[in-house]
C-alpha cells in the first residue's frame, strides 16, 4: 500500500456514520455507564439539552431522572432521531423529544437550559470551542455543560495484537482527517476554559470490556464496523487503508473477542463547567 497521504480535510464528517453496528454499541449506553458524574447535577424539574442524541438511551435516561423536567434530544441525522422517539414511547418516557439540531447553532434562546450535555461529540467537531460557546449560551446562569469524550491516545489491551495495534493507528489517523481529535478527552478542560468557562471541575472515567460476553459484544461491533459502517468508506476514501487490510483488522478483532484473556480499556475525560 502506498505511503503517499492525502492533505488532512478539515470537515465535521462523523467518523462513525450511523450503520447497525455503530447503533448498537451506542445504545448500551445509559447516565450510569456513560453519564455518571452528571448524575449529582441532575434534579427534578431540570430542563436539559442532550447534544448528539443518537439512538436515545442517554437522553431518555436523563428524562427519567429530572421528571417532571423536560429534555430535548437533538442529532444530525433525523432517521435516528425517528428511532430514539420510537423507543421513548415504546417506554413511556413522555418528557423528551427529539429534534434534528447543530451544535455549532442551537435553535434555542439563550438561558434556556439547566444542563446542556454532550457525549463523545466534541471529538467529532473541527471547533469544538465553538461549540462549547455555544452551549454556554444556550445554560442559564448557574447551570451547567456536561461535557464527555474518549482519548484513544490512553486506549489499551490485552493481549499484545498487531492488528488492533494497526486499527488504532488507523482509526486516529481517519479521525483526524475528518477533522476531529482522537484525544479529545484529555482537551476537554482546556477546550472549556477557551470557551470562557471559569468554574471548570474536570474527572475521568473508564469503559473496561474483558469478560466473555463484553469482549463478544465490543469485538464483534468493531469487526463489522471496520468493514461495512462509514469509517469504513472513510478509510478507503482518505488513502489510509483498502478492503483487503480492513478483512484483516476485523479478523484480529474477532481473534481479541475470541481470547479468554482478552482485555480493553478505554478512558475518558469529563468536564462540569459551570455558566
Amino acid at each position: 500500500m502506498s505511503t503517499d497521504r492525502p492533505e488532512r480535510v478539515v470537515r465535521d464528517a462523523y467518523t462513525h456514520g450511523h450503520h447497525a453496528s455503530v447503533l448498537r454499541s451506542h445504545s448500551w449506553r445509559t447516565v450510569e455507564n456513560s453519564a455518571r458524574y452528571l448524575v449529582p447535577h441532575l434534579h427534578e424539574g431540570a430542563r436539559v439539552l442532550d447534544v448528539g442524541s443518537g439512538p436515545g438511551t442517554i437522553t431518555i435516561d436523563l428524562a427519567r431522572r429530572v421528571r417532571p423536567g423536560t429534555v430535548v434530544g437533538i442529532d444530525a441525522s433525523a432517521d435516528v432521531l425517528a428511532s430514539a422517539a420510537g423507543l421513548a414511547e415504546s417506554e413511556g418516557v413522555a418528557n423528551v423529544e427529539f429534534a434534528v439540531g447543530d451544535a455549532y447553532a442551537l435553535d434555542f434562546a439563550d438561558d434556556t437550559f439547566d444542563i446542556v450535555h454532550a457525549h463523545q461529540v466534541l471529538q467529532h467537531l473541527s471547533r469544538p470551542v465553538d461549540a462549547l460557546r455555544e452551549f454556554r449560551r444556550a445554560t442559564k446562569p448557574g447551570g451547567v455543560v456536561a461535557v464527555r469524550d474518549v482519548d484513544y491516545g490512553g486506549v489499551f489491551w490485552n493481549p499484545v495484537s498487531p492488528g488492533l495495534s494497526r486499527w488504532l493507528e488507523l482509526y486516529r489517523s481517519v479521525h483526524e482527517w475528518n477533522g476531529g481529535e482522537p484525544d479529545a478527552g484529555r482537551r476537554v478542560k482546556a477546550w472549556a476554559r477557551a470557551a470562557g468557562f471559569s468554574d471548570v471541575v474536570a474527572t475521568g472515567s473508564v469503559w473496561v470490556f474483558a469478560t466473555e460476553l463484553e469482549r463478544e459484544w465490543w469485538g464483534g461491533a468493531w469487526a463489522e464496523r471496520i468493514t461495512e459502517s462509514q469509517f469504513a468508506a472513510h478509510a478507503i476514501e482518505s488513502g489510509h487503508s483498502n478492503p483487503d487490510e480492513l478483512r484483516r483488522l476485523a479478523d484480529a478483532w474477532r481473534e481479541w473477542a475470541a481470547d479468554d484473556d482478552g482485555w480493553l480499556l478505554m478512558p475518558h475525560g469529563e468536564i462540569i463547567a459551570r455558566v
